[in-house]
């Protein structure tokens, strides 16, 4: 049969499930330990995989369903260049072929049948573990591992030559700390990596972020044959960190009816707003990080910061109009590795001020009843109320409070009455304003109408 002719029988293998499943058409003999079945890429035209500890005194038999079996052997060139084996023995419908070679792919061609398979030996590729430390040389970005032993890749190629490899799951076990967003907190967890194979040096990324061992064992194969190699190394201390942060406004000014309802809307829908603008900002790091700052600047850049402070945490109120950017930076305790938190845009908008001229205290509860200016970023703030004779009838310095029309706690009579009031905004507004306060009272009657006295 000519290799185009093989090849394309071996693609239709690829292409077409057999009659009769390989698992229960192929058997071996002679092995010392279990044969192992590991399932190939779908792409490969492969049916099955089999490991077997040591192919020097193994044989094979494929029970038949039909007549005419030839059996072909192929290596990394791949089915199209499979050559014809010869020397297989038969008994009935049982084909023998009395040694197995390993490392190698198999098609048998069993008339309407055709099965595809790689046969591994695995004694030339056993995982040896003698030694395992963390490398002397460690990045930021990630973990190494010096691992003293061997294991190399243990390859299979598909029917038409493409190299594949089998994976070992040789793994690593540690401690690590993982960010938890609900908890609002890092926390330790034993980790595992898994590697394909053995590799002089073995690169965990993420990386580790706390002190811990590392265990590494293997693999799949000595797991299920009972045979599970594994080293410890000595204590690691990560010099690698991670960051979270938080930001939260303590007196949003946008949406609190019941504290700021006399705020005027800065059209900001994210920190800010109205000043002043008190937010707290939070840090969250792995053990890591030992040194913390906060930076502000007037450039998303950070290329022009305007502000430095060194704690964990940040209580800051933003008093002045236009955008600052905040972000978070923690390193470690050389400095050599350093991480940057989300960067936070906080604006202020322009000031404003608004005064009423009028309103109704005690006519309908929550109704008008309490005279209040309208502010936006007004950062600095007197007001003074005064009867229609100059006297003083209350004074506050806060814009968000107001006059309920009382003195010495009784309502005054309706009339005309006066306010002057100094302010400066967190554009640097200055405000002097001064008007007259009209207050009204409505007489309600039996038939439900009201009429101002």
């Amino acid at each position: 049969m000519t290799s185009s002719t093989l090849l394309k029988y071996a693609m239709a293998a690829a292409a077409l499930l057999p009659a009769t499943p390989l698992l229960a058409a192929v058997s071996f003999s002679g092995s010392q330990r279990e044969i192992i079945e590991i399932t190939p890429d779908k792409n490969s035209g492969l049916e099955n995989i089999f490991v077997v500890y040591d192919t020097s005194a193994v044989s094979m038999t494929y029970t038949a369903t039909n007549g005419n079996v030839t059996w072909y052997r192929y290596s990394n060139l791949g089915g199209g260049f499979a050559e014809e084996i010869s020397g297989v023995s038969h008994s009935g419908n049982e084909y023998t072929l009395a040694s197995v070679e390993g490392d190698m792919g198999y098609i048998i061609d069993d008339g309407t049948d055709r099965h595809c398979f790689w046969v591994v030996n695995y004694l030339p590729h056993a995982l040896e573990l003698h030694s395992a430390a963390p490398a002397a040389e460690q990045q930021c970005e990630n973990t190494a591992i010096v691992v003293n032993g061997s294991g190399d890749a243990i390859h299979y190629y598909s029917v038409t030559g493409q190299q594949r490899t089998v994976d070992r799951q040789i793994e690593v076990k540690y401690d690590t700390q993982v960010w938890n967003e609900d908890n609002t907190q890092y926390e330790q967890q034993e980790a595992v990596k898994s590697f394909e194979y053995l590799r002089s040096e073995l690169t965990i990324t993420p990386p580790v972020y706390c002190r811990t061992y590392f265990h590494v064992s293997g693999d799949r194969f000595l797991r299920q044959w009972g045979m599970a190699q594994e080293v410890e190394s000595e204590l690691f201390e990560s010099k690698a960190i991670e960051v979270n942060t938080t930001a939260e406004q303590q007196q949003d000014g946008e949406g609190d009816e019941d504290k700021k309802s006399n705020q005027i809307s800065a059209g900001v829908t994210g920190l800010g707003g109205s000043a002043p603008a008190e937010i707290s900002f939070r840090s969250y790091t792995t053990d890591g990080v030992v040194h913390h700052e906060w930076q502000m600047a007037n450039d998303m850049e950070f290329e022009d910061i305007t502000y430095r402070i060194t704690d964990r945490d940040l209580d800051y109120t933003f008093m002045q109009q236009g955008t600052i950017y905040v972000r978070y930076v923690g390193s470690n305790s050389d400095g050599s590795c350093e991480q940057y938190g989300e960067t936070y845009t906080v604006t202020i908008g322009d000031s404003e001020l608004k005064c009423p001229n009028a309103f109704s205290p005690g006519a309908s509860e929550g109704v008008n009843d309490e005279w209040k200016v309208s502010y936006r970023s007004i950062i600095d703030f007197e007001c003074w109320i005064f009867d229609r004779y100059g006297n003083e009838i209350f004074h506050f310095t806060d814009p968000e409070q107001g006059w309920d029309g009382k003195r010495n706690g009784k309502l005054v009579k309706p009339g005309v009455y006066y306010y002057v009031i100094n302010a400066t905004g967190a554009d640097g507004k200055k405000y002097k304003k001064s008007g007259d306060i009209n207050i009204l009272r409505y007489k309600t009657y039996g038939n439900g109408q009201s009429a101002e006295e």
